[in-house]
């Protein structure tokens, strides 16, 4: 597969997926501690396993029963197993983009951890025998995973985002943590790129010594993205985390605190950049109040043939 970002979307040669939510990228920079570069990505097993955490199914997604220190702990774990894993933070948007994406099931069973990163998925959990501890947003995690770089040494490349916005994420993640390694930031051209290019960027993140990738390239391309090159790549953990890249730069601002305890930080975003984002929410409300609906229907059966049980348990013992 490859990146097209000319037109915004995803292509496999067969299939393309248009995502209208990532912006141009166009900041190359040069990587750094060339002189420790990883091993060739064919001498890593095949998606090697880590000790998973427990899951809980919700609405057909296998999400990790973890709190922040728990999926930063499991990072570190994943890093120094040295073997190429991916993270997925899931919201209401990507459980749509799963809907409406079949290649995603492959990408989700192959995830070493999917994290719950929408608070209508951890509250529809409660209504599962084990729920969800928290949200896992990936906008928090991508600082704890500063955190971790600055106390283990762990090397971060930040891949993609709009111009500018790679560097500038880096530079502030940097200021909270002056002990941070970074192994360097790129943003792909924006256009699709040669056969020749795309084996060079490989090489730029691969060589740069990375330990942690941090992908902007939107959902569902870069979960797809990182699924199709993880082995070349050679790198223990890659994530995409999307819109976190623009609030570290300050090129999108975050909703306070509030709005995130209350689960309507969709809606501060929403009137922030409402030509981008409404269209996208009123989608996702849409496909919530499918899955209510659903749940709705499933427990009313659920209800009848309960109810068809105790009625004839009464006529036995009545016999």
């Amino acid at each position: 597969m490859s990146l097209s970002n000319n037109s915004n979307s995803y292509t496999n040669g067969e299939t393309t997926w248009s995502n209208p939510f990532l912006a141009p990228i166009v900041t190359p920079i040069d990587p750094q501690d060339q002189d420790s570069a990883r091993p060739a990505a064919s001498t890593y097993p095949k998606f090697a396993p880590v000790t998973a955490l427990p899951t809980t199914n919700v609405w057909g997604l296998q999400f990790a029963q973890a709190t922040m220190s728990d999926a930063i702990e499991l990072a570190d774990k994943v890093v120094q197993a040295g073997n190429p894993e991916y993270f997925i933070t899931a919201n209401l948007n990507y459980l749509m983009l799963v809907d409406e994406t079949p290649e995603l099931a492959e990408v989700n069973k192959k995830c070493c951890c999917i994290l719950a990163d929408g608070n209508p998925i951890v509250w529809r959990s409660k209504l599962e025998t084990t729920a969800l501890p928290c949200r896992v947003a990936g906008s928090d995690m991508i600082i704890e995973l500063g955190r971790l770089s600055a106390e283990k040494g762990y090397k971060i490349f930040f891949l993609g985002g709009a111009p500018g916005v790679a560097d500038a994420a880096a530079e502030t993640l940097k200021r909270f943590f002056p002990e941070m390694k970074i192994a360097g930031t790129y943003s792909p051209p924006f256009r699709q790129l040669s056969p020749e290019e795309h084996q060079q960027m490989l090489a730029r993140i691969r060589d740069a010594g990375t330990d942690i990738l941090l992908v902007a390239f939107g959902q569902p391309k870069g979960e797809l993205w990182i699924y199709d090159n993880l082995e070349q790549l050679g790198v223990p953990l890659s994530i995409q985390l999307g819109a976190s890249f623009d609030f570290l730069a300050g090129t999108a601002k975050r909703a306070p605190k509030f709005w995130q305890v209350i689960g309507c930080e969709w809606l501060y975003r929403a009137f922030s950049d409402p030509k981008r984002l409404l269209p996208r929410y009123g989608k996702n409300i849409y496909f919530l109040a499918r899955l209510m609906f659903q749940d709705f229907l499933l427990g009313f059966k659920e209800l009848v043939a309960l109810s068809r049980s105790q009625v004839e348990k009464l006529r036995g013992q009545a016999r």
